[in-house]
């Protein structure tokens, strides 16, 4: 499965470890940024990246992150085609994948451990998306 990834420099050095982990799991990561820690960065430019990417690409996932995960969150939302939901365990994870057709997940680095960020990851790409009620009025929202 392709997996697009995207955060900012309070995220970076799990960003880093998140695209091996996917690599070894044998994912096709495209890593949106950034590639250098730079404190003044900020998400919109990677987030947005990553989740126009995943709404051009049928089938994909997608992995924004950030501090709390929860701006990261409000932006890959703003990209028509994209449910992201910020996600603080395996159960949110599974659940935004099989009850809301989300896409992507977003995580906040100083909120979750990175065994905790690698679960959910692991669990959000897992479980299928099911048509349901959330996909069936999605034009609505």
């Amino acid at each position: 499965m392709r997996v697009h990834i995207g955060g900012d420099h309070a995220a970076y050095e799990l960003l880093g470890d998140l695209v091996g982990f996917l690599e070894e799991e044998g994912h096709e990561v495209t890593n949106h940024g950034p590639h250098t820690l730079d404190p003044e960065d900020d998400y919109p430019v990677f987030v947005l990246r990553a989740a126009q990417a995943v709404a051009g690409d049928d089938g994909s996932l997608g992995v924004v992150l950030g501090g709390s995960g929860n701006g990261e969150q409000m932006a890959a939302n703003k990209v028509d085609g994209i449910r992201a939901a910020l996600c603080y365990d395996d159960e949110l994870a599974r659940l935004a994948r099989q009850h809301n057709d989300a896409r992507v997940i977003s995580i906040g680095g100083r909120m979750n451990t990175v065994e905790q960020a690698r679960s959910m990851v692991r669990c959000s790409s897992r479980h299928p998306s099911p048509v349901s009620r959330a996909t069936s009025g999605a034009s609505t929202w």
